[in-house]
């Protein structure tokens, strides 16, 4: 399903522990890591998109999560042009996205990335909240700072300012300057909590 300016509806879900880190997942054979997000069915409305793809990407349920708040209309960006697949009748030249932020009140043991024959995910982790701005794709990071900057309110009412604080401006800063050229570790502070979760 994809919208007459080339934009396919899609949800993304920030699952927030209580403490306010967030769920944050490698996509498997790539070394890219994302929060949990697809596509929309026909039939479907936003928050059952987001119940499905829930399942099918972390294996938890309705009763592991609590909806904390989602972001009003449509959150877009665009596909670079290589990820473009121009044989298609219909070309898609990006995603549309409505956005959760989930408080997660299962068990780690819920949390399965195995339980589909094409598992999204092969490794998790919980990192801060603003963590994902500097370290999602370059092309995701303008919806990612709109759906965290509109869900922290909400976050904080759960896991209070101290957890969730203003993004500092020098993170903001450093968005707006050149890439510096070669890879860039991610620093090992901004990362707490569990490291080796996974399928299982």
């Amino acid at each position: 399903m994809i919208d007459p300016d080339g934009f396919r509806p899609n949800v993304g879900i920030v699952l927030m522990h209580p403490d306010g880190r967030v769920f944050w997942a490698r996509r498997v054979r790539r070394d890219g890591w994302q929060f949990p997000q697809g596509g929309m069915n026909t039939d479907e409305t936003p928050l059952e998109a987001m119940y499905r793809e829930l399942h099918e990407e972390t294996g938890l349920l309705p009763e592991h999560v609590a909806v904390l708040g989602a972001t009003p209309g449509w959150l877009r960006y665009r596909l670079p042009q290589r990820a473009i697949r121009r044989n298609d009748r219909i070309v898609c030249v990006g995603q549309k996205q409505v956005w959760f932020l989930l408080k997660f009140v299962g068990e780690e043991a819920h949390l399965r990335l195995d339980l589909t024959e094409t598992p999204e995910f092969d490794h998790w982790r919980w990192v801060d909240f603003w963590y994902p701005l500097e370290h999602v794709v370059m092309f995701k990071r303008g919806v990612y700072t709109s759906a965290l900057s509109h869900l922290a309110k909400y976050a904080r009412q759960v896991a209070g300012a101290q957890a969730i604080p203003q993004p500092a401006i020098e993170l903001r800063a450093r968005s707006r300057r050149p890439q510096r050229r070669g890879p860039r570790r991610a620093p090992e502070a901004a990362v707490r909590g569990r490291d080796d979760g996974g399928a299982g």
